[in-house]
């Protein structure tokens, strides 16, 4: 940790499945979480996962039917990140415990920051989020959006918090299901591609593991010169594509399926399906 970076205060993480769990990894990689970490998990199994990393306690509620409350009123920052139909009943079992001054999480999607604060005590400071799954190895990028009682402060070192694993974008509560269409849910639209070029690649005679080869690394080495460039994806794109070459006439095909308006409805209907969920749908 570098000298002139101030830690985090002590974190709590109620529900650390995949998305907590790769939470609270990048935290602990970081050294920032000098006063610790304690995280919540239903089952013995799950818990005994993450009990081996530096500085964190791992509770499992099978043993220790108290241990949100407890790891609640010990934190600084509590992450929610129980399934959302799970959230209404967990803030009303922690509400009372909560420290004060702490600052609430939701990485449950759907869950809106008025429910939250409605469940907490007067003035808690809240932030929803909407983390993606990149954020397992680091490279994340997390929406983030204040509650009314969110200061600047507050802000700051929950941004700090999601920057262990990526990228941060502050954005207005009524952004952030528009941006989980995007880089929630984008991760998945990168996956079925590999997997459809996969699929491409063994139909012109490669092998499964060849074609797998080939596809993800592929994707790979492209979204790291991505990464590496200040040029953006059209002008990337346009590099690769020499004048009546053989990208040419695959990008022609793709253009003409009309991709753009493929990926539009998708987003589309990824919006619909995050505002039937706020809505209880």
């Amino acid at each position: 940790m570098s000298a002139d970076v101030d830690p985090l205060p002590r974190i709590a993480v109620l529900g650390a499945g995949s998305m907590g769990g790769a939470i609270l990894e990048g935290v602990v990689a970081s050294g920032l979480a000098t006063g610790g970490i304690v995280a919540t998990n239903r089952s013995v199994a799950k818990a005994e996962t993450l009990a081996g990393l530096d500085g964190v306690t791992s509770i499992a509620l099978e043993v220790d039917e108290g241990g949100n409350r407890a790891a609640a009123a010990s934190a600084g920052i509590v992450l929610i990140g129980v399934k959302p139909a799970m959230v209404r009943d967990l803030l009303g079992e922690i509400a009372p415990s909560l420290a004060p001054g702490a600052i609430v999480v939701s990485l449950a999607a759907g869950v809106t920051i008025a429910t939250f604060e409605s469940l907490l005590p007067e003035g808690t400071a809240v932030l929803r989020s909407m983390p993606n799954t990149p954020a397992l190895v680091g490279k994340g990028v997390t929406g983030i959006a204040a509650g009314a009682h969110a200061d600047a402060g507050a802000v700051s070192l929950v941004r700090r918090l999601f920057e262990t694993v990526g990228a941060v974008v502050e954005v207005p509560e009524e952004q952030i299901d528009a941006l989980s269409t995007i880089s929630g849910s984008g991760p998945a639209y990168v996956f079925l591609f590999a997997e459809v070029l996969t699929e491409a690649a063994i139909g012109k005679g490669f092998s499964r593991e060849q074609a797998r080869l080939l596809a993800e690394q592929t994707v790979v080495g492209a979204a790291a010169l991505m990464d590496a460039s200040p040029d953006d994806p059209a002008e990337l794109r346009r590099r690769v594509t020499s004048p009546n070459g053989t990208t040419e006439r695959a990008i022609a095909v793709l253009q003409d399926a009309r991709l753009d308006e493929v990926l539009g409805r998708a987003t589309d209907a990824a919006l619909r399906r995050a505002q039937e969920l706020a809505a209880g749908a």
